[in-house]
C-alpha cells in the first residue's frame, strides 16, 4: 500500500512536472487588456478573466505533454532536456497523451462558463490549431516558426479581451504582436550566439547573427513607436483617456525603452532568456515590469 502511494505520487510530480508551471507566467498576458481598459477591478471582469487564465494554463500544458512526446527522441538526446519526465522514462507516453486530452478538454469547459465565450472559445481554438502545427510541421520552417510562437503571446493577451467582451486599441494589438515577435526573434538570437544545439533547434541553421540583428532592430523600433502612439492617444481605448492622469501612462514609455534595450543588450551578449525566465529570475526586468505597472496604475484607475 505504501509503495502503490509512493508510486502515485512519483507520477502525479513527474506529472506536474511535464505541465510546465512556470510557463505558466505566459498567461497573465491575459490580465494586461482588462487591466488597461481600468476595469480588472469589477468582479465579474476579475471572475472572467481568472477562469480565462486557468483555461490557458490547461490547454497549454497539454500542449507542452504532446510537445514532449512528439520530441521525445530528440530530448533523450540533449544534455538537459533528457531530465524531462517524458524523455526520462518517469512519465510515459500513454499517460502523457491521455492526460494532454483532459487538460484540453478541461480547459474548453473552463471557457464555457463565461459569460458569452464565443470568443474565447475561438481563441483558443485557433491557439491550439497553431500551436499543433507548429509542433508538428511549421517548427524548422524559416521565418514563419518565428511568427507562429509570437501569435502564441497574441493570442493569450487578446483572450482578455475576448473573455472580458471589450474593445482594445488598434495600438495595443500593434504593441502586443511586435512585443512578442521581438522576444522570440531575441530569444533565437541569443541561442545562435551562445551556440545553440542545431541537432534540436533545427530551424537555427537558417538564420544569420546578421540577419536576427536586424529583425531584432525592427521589432524594437515597432514596438517603442507603437507603444508612444499607445500612450499618447487620448481616445477611449489610449493611456490618455483619463485626462486627470495623464502623465503617468506617457510616463510608462521609459521603462518600456529601457526593458527593450536590456533585453536587445542581452540578445547581442547571447545571454538572453525566455519570457518566462527573464520574468522569473532577471532582477532588472522585474524592476522595470514593477514601474510599469505602478506607472499604469495610477494612468487607468487614478
Amino acid at each position: 500500500m505504501t509503495i502503490t502511494h509512493a508510486s502515485a505520487t512519483s507520477s502525479l510530480r513527474s506529472l506536474l512536472s511535464a505541465m510546465r508551471p512556470p510557463q505558466w507566467v505566459k498567461n497573465c498576458l491575459i490580465v494586461v487588456a482588462p487591466a488597461a481598459a481600468g476595469i480588472l477591478t469589477h468582479p465579474t471582469v476579475i471572475s472572467q478573466t481568472a477562469l480565462a487564465f486557468i483555461a490557458f494554463c490547461s490547454v497549454s500544458s497539454a500542449i507542452y505533454l504532446l510537445n514532449d512526446v512528439r520530441d521525445l527522441d530528440a530530448d533523450r538526446h540533449h544534455p538537459t532536456k533528457r531530465f524531462r519526465a517524458i524523455a526520462s522514462g518517469r512519465l510515459s507516453t500513454t499517460t502523457a497523451i491521455g492526460s494532454a486530452l483532459v487538460l484540453l478538454t478541461v480547459g474548453f469547459l473552463v471557457a464555457l462558463l463565461i459569460a458569452h465565450p464565443g470568443q474565447l472559445l475561438i481563441v483558443l481554438a485557433l491557439y491550439v490549431a497553431i500551436t499543433l502545427a507548429y509542433i508538428y510541421w511549421i517548427k524548422n520552417i524559416v521565418i514563419v516558426e518565428l511568427g507562429t510562437v509570437a501569435s502564441g503571446f497574441f493570442l493569450r493577451a487578446y483572450a482578455g479581451a475576448a473573455a472580458t467582451h471589450i474593445p482594445v486599441s488598434t495600438w495595443f494589438l500593434v504593441v502586443i504582436s511586435f512585443g512578442a515577435l521581438f522576444l522570440v526573434v531575441g530569444k533565437r538570437a541569443s541561442e545562435l550566439k551562445s551556440g545553440g544545439d542545431i541537432s534540436t533547434r533545427r530551424v537555427l541553421a537558417e538564420y544569420s547573427a546578421k540577419f536576427l540583428d536586424s529583425a531584432l532592430t525592427m521589432c524594437a523600433t515597432i514596438v517603442v513607436a507603437g507603444y508612444c502612439l499607445w500612450a499618447f492617444n487620448a481616445s477611449s481605448t489610449g493611456l490618455s483617456a483619463n485626462h486627470d492622469a495623464v502623465l503617468p501612462g506617457r510616463l510608462s514609455v521609459v521603462p518600456v525603452v529601457f526593458a527593450v534595450l536590456f533585453i536587445m543588450r542581452s540578445a547581442e551578449a547571447g545571454d538572453g532568456a525566455a519570457p518566462e525566465e527573464l520574468l522569473l529570475h532577471n532582477r532588472t526586468v522585474q524592476v522595470l515590469l514593477a514601474v510599469w505597472v505602478v506607472l499604469m496604475i495610477l494612468s487607468v484607475y487614478e
